[in-house]
C-alpha cells in the first residue's frame, strides 16, 4: 500500500470519529492546533521555511510560517516548531572552533552539539548554500584547474573581494586569506573581479547570478566548510510522519533548484506559492 493511500485511510478513520463524537455532543471537534515554522527574513530562509512547511500540509499537518529575526533561537525558547537551517553555519554556532568541513562530518558533529530539546531531521546532501570562491576565467586557465585546491598554491599576492555582511573563511587550506574588499553588492564585487580589481570574489554555490566570464571553483576536496540545507525541530514534538516529511525534502531539492528558487523569491515572487509549485512537481511519496 502506498503512502498515499495509507494516509488517506488514516485521515477518513480520523475524520469519521471526529464527525461522530461531533454528533453525539452537539459541537464540532476541533482540528490540532498548526506547527510553526519559522522563518529569517532572507529570500532563502523563507523559501526553506515554506518548503518545509509545504512538506507538512502535504501529509495533512497544518502549519504556519512566521518571520523571525532568530528562527534558532526562536526554535530553542520553543516559539517555533521547526527552523532551516545550514550544518555548518549551526555547527559554527554551537561550536565556534569546530575544525568539521565535509558534509557528513559536519552534519554529525552538528547534531552532537544540538541544544537540548532540538533535533534535526536529514540533511540535504545534494542541496548547499557554501561560501565558494569565484575567478576570472583567465585566472582558472592560468591555476591550471577549476576547483579551489589550486588557491593555496597562489596564496601570495592574491585580493580579496566579498559582498558587504557576507561571511566568508579566513584560510582556505594552508592559505591565510588577506582582509577583504566589500562590496555593495554582487554586481559592484563581479564588476571589480572582471577589471582586476581583486583576484577573488567570495559568492555561494546558491547564488542566483554569477555573470559570463566568471568561474565557481568546485571544492571537491571540502576545503571550505560545508553548508547543507537541513530543518531542525522541536524534539518530542513532531511525530515520526512529521519528521519523515521534513526528511522527504532531503530526497528531493538540490543546488541548482535551490538557486533558482532563491532567484524566483529574490525578484518578488510568493516564497509559498514558489515552495508549493516545486513541491506539486516532486511529490514526496512516489
Amino acid at each position: 500500500m502506498s503512502r498515499r493511500v495509507a494516509a488517506g485511510g488514516v485521515a477518513l478513520a480520523a475524520l469519521l470519529t471526529a464527525t461522530t463524537a461531533g454528533c453525539s455532543t452537539g459541537q464540532s471537534v476541533p482540528g490540532p492546533p498548526a506547527l510553526t515554522v519559522g522563518a529569517a527574513p532572507t529570500s532563502e530562509s523563507k523559501l526553506l521555511a515554506h518548503l518545509y512547511s509545504a512538506a507538512l500540509g502535504y501529509f495533512g499537518i497544518p502549519t504556519r510560517v512566521h518571520l523571525v529575526p532568530d528562527p534558532v533561537a526562536a526554535l530553542d525558547s520553543a516559539d517555533v516548531t521547526v527552523a532551516p537551517g545550514l550544518t555548518g553555519e549551526l555547527l559554527a554556532r554551537f561550536v565556534p572552533h569546530a575544525t568539521a568541513r565535509a558534509d557528513e562530518q559536519v552534519y554529525r558533529s552538528m547534531i552532537s552539539a544540538l541544544p537540548e530539546g532540538v533535533a534535526a531531521a536529514d540533511y540535504t546532501a545534494s542541496a548547499q548554500d557554501k561560501p565558494a570562491v569565484a575567478v576570472t576565467a583567465a585566472t582558472a586557465d592560468r591555476w591550471g584547474k577549476r576547483d579551489v585546491a589550486a588557491l593555496p598554491g597562489h596564496c601570495g599576492g592574491l585580493s580579496v573581494g566579498v559582498v558587504a555582511g557576507d561571511a566568508h573563511p579566513a584560510r582556505v587550506g594552508d592559505c591565510v586569506l588577506p582582509a577583504a574588499r566589500e562590496f555593495k553588492d554582487a554586481a559592484g564585487l563581479f564588476d571589480a573581479l572582471k577589471a582586476g580589481a581583486v583576484t577573488v570574489a567570495w559568492t555561494s554555490t546558491a547564488a542566483p547570478a554569477v555573470p559570463a566570464g566568471v568561474t565557481v571553483l568546485t571544492d571537491r576536496t571540502a576545503l571550505i566548510r560545508a553548508e547543507n540545507v537541513v530543518p531542525l525541530y522541536r524534539r518530542n514534538v513532531l511525530a515520526e510522519q512529521q519528521v519523515l516529511a521534513l526528511n522527504g525534502i532531503a530526497g528531493e531539492l538540490d543546488t541548482a533548484t535551490l538557486t533558482d528558487m532563491i532567484g524566483q523569491v529574490d525578484k518578488g515572487a510568493d516564497p509559498a506559492a514558489v515552495a508549493g509549485a516545486w513541491l506539486a512537481q516532486h511529490p514526496l511519496d512516489h
